[in-house]
């Protein structure tokens, strides 16, 4: 009979393997990765200077309403199966029909007195995108951007071309007075005022309590995976010579892909246009292996706020998981997934 000595290394390595095994700390249950939900979506009404010194109770009650609607409109949809883009869509409605947000009824004015709108509009599934600038007579204009995205060989129209195409898609125009709101306009007056009386720097301007970010913005993910993004504004209080921000941008204001994530942005528009903001979230993800949480907070904490850029963003990824940076005072945000209660806030409580 061989001698069984040579066996003796072999032993070794499994006993060994067997003590390593039964060595393993078990895993902790609350650092275990959650299963992605059903569906998620997340809402912004802006971001700027939201401070609780200049809100009244009523006034808040009433901006918290409108965006508790207009998360229920798009849970509708996605808790029925719908598409995310058909949830961001009905959602985004019920924000820009709301004189409190920077977006069709409560559009800013421009330095001429009018109101002047931008939308963009992303599918992630597809990277297919749709968007407008500078349309003064469409009630939805993302409605408008989507149908640019679903109905034209093109990205961008603008201006009265994009009214043309509305027309020809059969959407109705509606008159000027519909956008026009008290508060806005004498908003409008006081940053004349300080532009007359040469405090019109960018920094008086935007610590002003009259300046606020208030573009607004959804990203929604469906059951079946993908993701949409949209994003809505009426420019900054002020504008002049057809002035367009990032919010009608692909890749600056708005971003979708089911790899990485959507994004919708508020802010100066000018930086987020510069800086690639909604697509650097998406690039940080996709190259860098970054997690969303990580993506976002780099590009408003840390690369915006280096340049002065200010303002913040919204996203959503594949898995569900969200994240809400800014770095501005406050940033109107919320957000509802499957089996979840509804988070709405406007400070810097989360």
């Amino acid at each position: 009979m061989k001698p069984i000595y040579f066996l003796l290394p072999i032993l070794s390595l499994m006993v060994a393997c067997a003590q390593t095994e039964n060595d393993k700390p078990e895993k902790d249950p609350t650092s275990m990765e959650m299963e992605a939900p059903d569906w998620a979506i997340v809402i912004h009404g802006g971001a700027g200077t939201i401070l609780p010194k200049n809100m009244t109770p009523e006034r808040e009650a009433s901006i918290r309403s409108a965006m508790s609607e207009a998360l229920a409109a798009g849970e509708e949809v996605l808790s029925s199966g719908g598409s995310a883009a058909d949830a961001v869509e009905v959602t985004i409605h019920i924000l820009e029909d709301s004189p409190h947000f920077n977006a069709g009824k409560g559009a800013v004015f421009t330095h001429e007195g009018t109101n002047s709108l931008d939308a963009s509009f992303m599918t992630g599934h597809d990277r297919q995108a749709g968007a407008v600038a500078g349309v003064t007579n469409i009630k939805n204009p993302i409605s408008l951007a989507r149908a640019v995205l679903d109905h034209s060989e093109h990205v961008m129209l603008s201006g009265k071309g994009a009214e043309d195409f509305a027309l020809s898609r059969g959407m109705d125009t509606i008159s000027a007075d519909w956008f026009y709101t008290e508060s806005r306009y004498q908003s409008l007056q006081r940053v004349i005022e300080r532009e007359a009386a040469g405090n019109s720097s960018t920094g008086a301007i935007l610590n002003a309590p009259d300046s606020k970010y208030g573009t607004v913005g959804c990203v929604a993910l469906d059951r079946s995976g993908n993701l949409a993004a949209g994003t809505s504004t009426g420019g900054m209080t002020n504008k002049r010579y057809d002035r367009i921000g990032d919010s009608p941008v692909i890749g600056a204001g708005t971003f979708a892909d089911n790899t990485s994530c959507g994004v919708s942005c508020t802010g100066h528009g000018e930086y987020f246009i510069r800086w690639a903001v909604a697509h650097d979230v998406h690039a940080r993800m996709s190259y860098a292996g970054a997690s969303l949480e990580e993506a976002a907070n780099a590009v408003i904490h840390d690369v915006l706020a280096e340049v002065g850029g200010s303002g913040g963003l919204i996203a959503l990824d594949r898995n569900g998981n969200i994240a809400m940076p800014f770095n501005t005072p406050g940033m109107y945000r919320g957000y509802k997934k499957a089996g979840e209660e509804e988070v709405i806030s406007f400070y810097g409580d989360f």
